[in-house]
């Protein structure tokens, strides 16, 4: 082989291999969307917010679909009247494609497992947890959110209002650039 010809392929050869080092999968992430709800007093579905968590571990590859809101384990006026017995709600997705998507944030394995340490917590907390006032799905949204980075505050008039609440958090948040959804 001519001495040039060699040259040029061996330095398109160690420009291949210089590619091919940088080359890598891309990075798979965690999506959490934030879901409001807007519900019906007369048709038995109350306004509700809840999180979704899509996409794929790092670590192990696994494909993540899951979707959690915290409510009353039954919903009674004893609800109006202190805590109650919680409950971890999963939605069906034919629900899910009836909500609002306010925003998404992407998270990494790390955050997405500390996420799913809280939905457990939420779930498993001894006694009445659920509290219209104190801890409603909203204030279960939040702590997520929080999770995630997000400034997150509980003002007491969207307490029981998630798709405005949600639209709060978004302007308190205006690197998520969501626009507000209307009623």
């Amino acid at each position: 082989m001519p001495r040039p010809f060699r040259t040029v392929l061996l330095a398109l050869l160690l420009a291949f291999a210089g590619l091919a080092g940088f080359a890598q999968p891309a990075a798979a992430k965690v999506s959490v969307e934030f879901h409001s709800f807007n519900g019906s007093v007369l048709f038995g579905r109350y306004p509700h917010t809840f999180v979704v968590f899509k996409g794929k571990l790092d670590d192990t590859g696994q494909t993540i679909d899951e979707n959690f809101g915290f409510t009353a384990k039954h919903v009674t006026p004893a609800i109006l009247t202190g805590p109650v017995k919680q409950a971890i709600w999963v939605e069906e997705p034919k629900w899910i494609a009836k909500t609002n998507t306010h925003f998404t944030v992407t998270v990494d394995d790390a955050t997405y497992r500390k996420m799913r340490e809280e939905v457990e917590l939420w779930r498993n907390h001894p006694g009445d947890y659920y509290d219209l006032d104190t801890r409603n799905c909203i204030h279960f949204v939040g702590r997520i959110a929080e999770m995630a980075g997000l400034k997150v505050d509980f003002p007491r008039k969207l307490l029981r209002k998630p798709r405005a609440w949600l639209n709060h958090i978004s302007e308190l948040n205006p690197q998520l650039k969501a626009r507000p959804i209307k009623g």
